[in-house]
């Protein structure tokens, strides 16, 4: 529309920006308590009484330095797609360290607004932001919000609707020799450029060096741009001044984020007062969650207390779906009886596919409806970057980033969600260290595996949950030990390299907004991991069906296979019927106990045992022993990644080598794990 105008929302990670944009907008954007949650931008749209908006939520970034990804893509969208303004979105808990980011965006774009977010949270912590004197020491409107309040958020578009173009920045004064510099690039700049960039800023990068900007100013201003004589010339000269007062390229850029650090220190000490205990009751918290003593068993208690919930309340929901999924078996095998379909088509639908995508959803859907929110409460609260902060030390140590200590909590939930989260990770190198050890964390799929075999055959007595839950959490810590293990091996090896710096946000604690939590947890992350997990369990159902049902010598397909990997098996402690259910669970892994109870009772379906007594007497029948339930749980635990997994590796990567290396990875390491194992009991 001709009256359309295009606003940025830029903003450090964590200040609101996104719940801004959702409540302009009415779009469902997510914010995360970790840097670069928001990878692409977002668009929506508003229309205020005088003009139609077009809102940009661009990606949450410290600086516009374009040292990551996040940076870049912002600080391109700033440069050359021309916003009509921009609000840059500050916490007013932490201004000085969000000026930085608004004094880099004034150098660049000509309509700034600087949009001073969480006013609540700073009054709770009796921090006073003096917005009139901001507005007055950057020459730019300044408005004061609280994101979750639509009068605040009416102001901004007051701000927006009034607000022309203002001409008394704040110019930030560099050291002198920086600045005769500018003073002899930027006129060569302006005079080749009509204005389309700012030429000072520009003058800036070009004397920086800056070889990510390259490809876009040829692109924006055509590629003669950098060629032409007249900015050559200048920028040479400017060049030749700095080397003469002793100016490296390091110097150069060191000056610059120092000189507009001090500019923004100045501006904080004279707008904001604060009382001492401003940030007491963060201090305190953090010195327990973070502390060398507390941080680690504090770390390891929140993660068994979510283990003893799920495992606890897992069951009921369980066993209803259970209920409701055979009674509807019940009802469409009379449908079919009724329309006159043969038993073999009947078998094949109803005991095949029917049967295992109801195994897939009533023992998959319970756990991570529970799993999925509690882990969300710890992301909302803030506690999910202290985890970050603790474990960022020993993925160090394996020349590793920091941030895979997110990716791998996300992998407890679901292997392919942790995968995904990997692209939080800015070095392609560290991602791919991710990628390929997320699947040592056992995901909700091989949770109900895990958790039947540690009750049937390791825990005993009253407190059956309980024990059950400290079991989980031992097996968990010998996965994230297994992470760091695998991750030192490949950084030495294949993928060689030192951990590159990041910056990590310890947001300010908050309360959760528990019904966006269900929200997010059950249709963001709990149904889109199921549906991905149904889709391939459909068919999976179908193989499995027609191998108990094909016969081949008086035994079905399945039978002959488990025999012929039976030899194998007993090497790992297991059998053949395991190693098959494992291999046909490769769709799904919630299936691989039905499989292992339809092959050892040979019913040609999906048998679900009526308890785990009935289901251990069974098993020992079949000649388990704690040995060899100890074996199947570090199987479980190492063995190769699931389908969807498999699936997304492929799309992250881009890589059919880098995905085959993450499925043949942890297969080796399960087989020589569960060899050395069985080796071991054998010889003592």
């Amino acid at each position: 529309m001709s009256d359309n105008i295009t606003v940025a929302l830029a903003g450090n990670p964590n200040v609101g920006k996104s719940t801004i944009f959702n409540a302009l907008t009415g779009m469902k954007q997510h914010t995360g308590n970790w840097a670069g949650k928001t990878v692409d931008n977002a668009v929506g749209y508003y229309k205020s009484q005088k003009f139609c908006y077009t809102f940009v939520d661009i990606p949450g970034t410290y600086s516009l330095m374009a040292h990551s990804p996040e940076e870049e893509i912002a600080r391109n969208f700033l440069c050359f797609q021309n916003p009509d303004a921009v609000v840059v979105v500050c916490d007013a808990t932490c201004l000085e360290r969000n000026l930085n980011l608004v004094l880099q965006t004034m150098e660049i774009c000509k309509n700034v607004i600087v949009c001073v977010n969480l006013i609540d949270q700073a009054k709770a912590k009796k921090i006073t932001v003096n917005l009139e004197m901001l507005q007055k020491k950057l020459g730019v409107a300044v408005v004061g919000t609280v994101g979750h309040k639509k009068k605040s958020i009416l102001s901004l578009i007051d701000t927006l609707d009034q607000n022309t173009q203002n001409k008394n920045y704040l110019k930030i004064k560099y050291p002198k020799p920086l600045e005769t510099a500018l003073d002899i690039l930027e006129p060569k700049i302006k005079e080749h450029t009509n204005n389309n960039i700012n030429p000072r800023w520009l003058s800036l990068k070009l004397l920086e060096e800056d070889v990510t900007l390259q490809k876009q100013i040829e692109s924006f201003l055509g590629k003669g741009f950098l060629e032409n004589e007249d900015i050559k010339s200048a920028l040479k000269e400017a060049k030749t001044l700095l080397q003469t007062n002793g100016i490296t390229k390091e110097d150069l850029e060191e000056s610059i984020v120092n000189t507009i650090i001090k500019e923004a220190e100045s501006i904080t000490s004279s707008v904001i007062e604060k009382s001492p205990k401003s940030h007491s009751l963060d201090r305190k918290l953090d010195s327990i969650f973070t502390s060398r003593l507390l941080g680690f068993p504090i770390m390891l208690l929140f993660l068994g207390l979510i283990f003893w919930i799920t495992i606890s309340l897992a069951n009921y929901p369980s066993e209803l779906l259970s209920r409701f999924f055979t009674f509807l078996e019940t009802k469409l095998s009379e449908g079919m009886t009724y329309l006159g379909a043969p038993e073999w088509l009947h078998n094949c639908l109803i005991l095949g596919v029917f049967r295992t995508l109801s195994w897939v959803v009533s023992v998959m859907l319970p756990p991570m409806a529970i799993f999925f929110p509690l882990f969300t409460l710890l992301e909302d609260s803030g506690y999910l970057p202290r985890i970050a902060f603790n474990l960022d030390k020993p993925f160090k140590s394996c020349n590793a980033c920091g941030k895979q200590a997110l990716t791998m909590c996300m992998g407890f939930g679901c292997n392919a969600v942790g995968v995904t989260g990997c692209r939080i990770i800015d070095s392609k190198r560290e991602r791919l260290l991710a990628i390929l050890t997320n699947n040592l964390v056992p995901c909700n799929g091989r949770f109900p595996t895990i958790i039947a075999i540690i009750t049937m055959f390791l825990c005993f007595g009253n407190h059956q949950s309980l024990l059950s839950a400290l079991m989980l959490l031992a097996v968990i810590v010998l996965g994230v030990i297994a992470t760091f293990i695998l991750t030192k091996f490949l950084s030495v090896t294949v993928l060689k390299g030192t951990p590159s710096s990041y910056t990590l946000e310890l947001p300010p604690y908050r309360k959760p907004q528990i019904t966006k939590v269900i929200v997010r947890s059950i249709f963001d992350r709990t149904l889109f991991v199921l549906g991905r997990a149904v889709s391939v369990a459909a068919p999976a159902g179908l193989f499995i069906w027609l191998m108990a049902n094909i016969f081949v010598n008086d035994a079905s397909l399945l039978t002959h296979c488990a025999s012929f990997l039976d030899p194998f098996g007993k090497l790992l402690g297991l059998d053949g019927v395991i190693l098959l259910a494992f291999i046909l669970g490769l769709p799904a892994n919630e299936i691989v106990m039905p499989i292992i109870i339809m092959a050892y009772l040979n019913n040609g379906f999906l048998t679900e045992s009526s308890s785990l007594f009935a289901m251990r007497e069974l098993f020992v029948a079949n000649g388990w022993t704690i040995n060899t339930a100890i074996s199947v749980i570090l199987f479980s635990l190492f063995h190769w990644p699931c389908a969807t997994s498999i699936l997304t590796i492929k799309k992250e990567t881009g890589s059919i080598k880098w995905t085959a290396v993450a499925v043949l990875l942890p297969t080796v390491l399960s087989i020589l794990v569960c060899m050395v194992f069985n080796f071991v009991i054998k010889l003592f």
